[in-house]
């Protein structure tokens, strides 16, 4: 097979990977990408894509079963709902493809090379890919590692048969009738939400005193009443020890340090997820490490010459738009543009039941940070449009130095928040300070009037509460 060279070889097409692609394409850099899989990655292919749409679905069919035990004041009745669940994975199924087709189509455009195959390097300029027809060599002048990461698997819970990844919860055939998930972050509790909604009796078990540990108090404290409500037990400061002999029951060390066993027909084990820096030749090189991730600089470069790393490999937050952002750098780097990497305003969103969305600094952690703070914070009991959506649980909360009132941090816990994060991250890279946002005429009746409050209500002259 003949040798390839080219101007910049990516190792890796999920966001990073493909966007950092496509852009160097778009830029006329000779560009090679490799997958071993499809392009995609985990968040289009097992992750952040598939796990919306049966989060979508879930919610329908909440909606629908709400309405048949007559539980809404909207004068709606139906009669008892079911669910075809092997119809909605396909659905699920169909929308992966399409994208997957469509990031496809996306380097095809930009005139990116894909090399299906395992990469692997052998020094710093050159990297060997096991392909279905033989050992491919690529030489490249620049390369960038967007490797990604995996689930965290616990020993005593290792993945296969009834414990599964967050992977298999998003390609399961059946509904299960138990369902256990280990680990309160957002990724169990936005997939036991949605197993909850569909039927399953679930519990979720999280060794923490709290679920959703970074996110303060005051925004998880509507997701634990959401929880209660849809029938999940929540226990926490519980360890997870192992299954039951049978294969039906996870056993756990409870709060108090006794023993006990939760039914379960699937476990799923979601306490993290770590970067992948094996198998593709890691040793062969000679680069810094930050712990287990990829140590870069304010350009994504590594310690070597020529070589970037991008992504969930290079540590937190380990968010596919971060992911992105990096890739597009790195493209327009390589072409000799001055740019650097700013991960003050990048909005982590918790796709829960109500939505979390937090950009920049919580009010505990700009007073820590030595900030004097005015916070301000909107209900959505008292917006409009929350009340006609049946959203009136949450709120907008905007952190703000006291001195110049340059917006420091925004979180909003509540219905459809997470169509909020671009206006919130917005504010943060722009410098924005409570005047500015107050100074924005905001829509009516949109729940983004609940950012224009809450900067209100810290300058002192709320409106409408």
């Amino acid at each position: 097979m003949k040798d390839i060279s080219c101007k910049l070889l990516v190792i890796g097409a999920g966001p990073g990977g493909y966007v950092c692609a496509i852009r160097a394409g778009q830029l006329n850099v000779d560009t090679v990408i490799v997958e071993a899989v499809k392009v995609g990655g985990t968040c289009l292919l097992v992750g952040c894509i598939p796990s919306k749409a049966l989060i979508h679905a879930a919610d329908e069919f909440a909606k629908v079963a709400h309405f048949a035990a007559g539980q809404t004041p909207l004068g709606i009745s139906l009669k008892e709902p079911s669910i075809d669940f092997s119809k909605t994975i396909a659905w699920k199924d169909g929308i992966v493809s399409r994208l997957n087709n469509g990031v496809a189509g996306l380097l095809k455009k930009a005139n990116v090379k894909i090399v299906t195959g395992k990469a692997k390097f052998r020094d710093g300029k050159t990297v060997e890919v096991e392909t279905l027809t033989g050992q491919q060599i690529i030489r490249a002048e620049n390369i960038v590692i967007a490797t990604g990461s995996a689930p965290v698997e616990i020993p005593s819970l290792p993945f296969g048969e009834n414990i599964i990844s967050s992977a298999e919860a998003l390609a399961l055939r059946d509904v299960p009738e138990k369902l256990v998930v280990v680990g309160g972050g957002y990724i169990g509790l936005e997939l036991g939400t949605a197993y909850a909604k569909l039927g399953s009796k679930v519990t979720v078990v999280e060794a923490l005193p709290k679920i959703l540990p970074q996110y303060d108090a005051e925004l998880t404290r509507p997701v634990s009443r959401s929880l209660s409500e849809l029938g999940v037990m929540v226990l926490t400061g519980v360890k997870a020890k192992g299954m039951s002999a049978k294969g039906d029951a996870l056993l756990i060390e409870t709060a108090d340090g006794n023993d006990d066993k939760i039914p379960a027909d699937k476990v799923l084990v979601t306490v993290g997820r770590k970067p992948v820096t094996s198998g593709w030749g890691l040793e062969e090189i000679d680069i810094d490490m930050d712990g287990r991730f990829v140590r870069i600089d304010d350009k994504c470069r590594t310690s070597m010459r020529g070589i970037y790393a991008i992504g969930d490999v290079t540590g937190e937050p380990m968010l596919a738009h971060r992911a992105m952002a990096q890739g597009e750098m790195v493209a327009e780097i390589v072409v000799g543009e001055n740019r650097s990497w700013d991960k003050r305003a990048i909005a982590a969103v918790c796709f829960t039941d109500p939505e979390i969305v937090s950009v920049g600094l919580s009010p505990d952690e700009a007073k820590a940070a030595g900030h004097e703070v005015k916070v301000g914070l909107f209900p959505f009991v008292a917006n409009g449009r929350a009340m006609t959506q049946e959203g009136e649980e949450g709120f907008v909360r905007v952190v703000a130095a006291a001195g110049n009132h340059l917006i420091l941090g925004i979180q909003a816990v509540g219905k459809g928040v997470s169509e909020l994060s671009a206006a919130f991250a917005l504010a943060l890279e722009m410098g924005a300070r409570l005047e500015d946002i107050t100074g924005t005429i905001h829509a009516h009746p949109t729940q983004s009037e609940g950012f224009h409050e809450a900067c209100l209500k810290a300058l002192g002259h709320a409106l409408h509460i």
